[in-house]
């Protein structure tokens, strides 16, 4: 990535730090606040790399894998961090293409369909139910393959991981078909990799 935007000649160091462990366990009412002792340990490494890998005049850069303005917390930690009025700085969003749009493109179809809506949820709301009054559900941050409940249901998965790299990783068709592949793809790339980033759109064939 920093091969491909960095302009030829401009120099720079890449600054490394190790993300805190969310406690993943807690669900229910207890989720919200995991997340959020989650982001504040976040951001006192975000401070801390501002405050001390940072120059006067120099420019930092957090790359964010996917999309800021979607299930991402980068944005809200950079304003937790100026909130704490330990350093002072300004900051720009740069877009780049999401990975629901990359992920649309990859699999050669659109996000929803004529007079219907789409709607964006995370693997544990899936896990809870399919959303009402819609058929096209596009699924972000799935660690447990929620989509595994509707293998017996009438609809298409369309999913990617490492979407728009070399490594990147397409399976599409109905549940029941392609779950399989999907879990067993999943695994193998995330045990060689170490971690995997996906994605994906659920269609549900409307009712007789």
């Amino acid at each position: 990535m920093l091969d491909a935007h960095i302009p030829d000649g401009t120099s720079y160091r890449v600054v490394e730090a190790r993300d805190p462990e969310r406690d993943r366990a807690a669900g229910g009412a207890g989720y919200s606040a995991a997340v959020g002792d989650w982001r504040s340990a976040r951001a006192g490494i975000y401070e801390r790399l501002i405050g001390e890998e940072l120059g006067a005049e120099e420019t930092g850069a957090f790359l964010v894998w996917g999309d800021p303005a979607l299930y991402d917390s980068t944005l809200g930690i950079l304003e937790e961090v100026l909130e704490r009025g330990a350093v002072e700085f300004e900051y720009d969003v740069v877009p780049g293409i999401s990975s629901v749009s990359a992920l649309a493109a990859r699999h050669r179809t659109g996000l929803n369909r004529v007079a219907r809506p789409v709607q964006i949820t995370t693997g544990r709301r899936l896990a809870e139910g399919f959303p009402e009054g819609v058929d096209d559900v596009v699924v972000m941050l799935d660690a447990h393959q929620a989509f595994r409940r509707y293998a017996d249901d009438d609809i298409e998965i369309y999913w990617g991981a490492y979407i728009g790299t070399p490594d990147e990783i397409l399976v599409s068709g109905p549940i029941a078909e392609a779950a399989p592949r999907i879990e067993r793809l999943r695994a193998e790339a995330r045990e060689r990799k170490g971690w995997i980033m996906d994605t994906y759109l659920l269609r549900r064939h409307p009712r007789a």
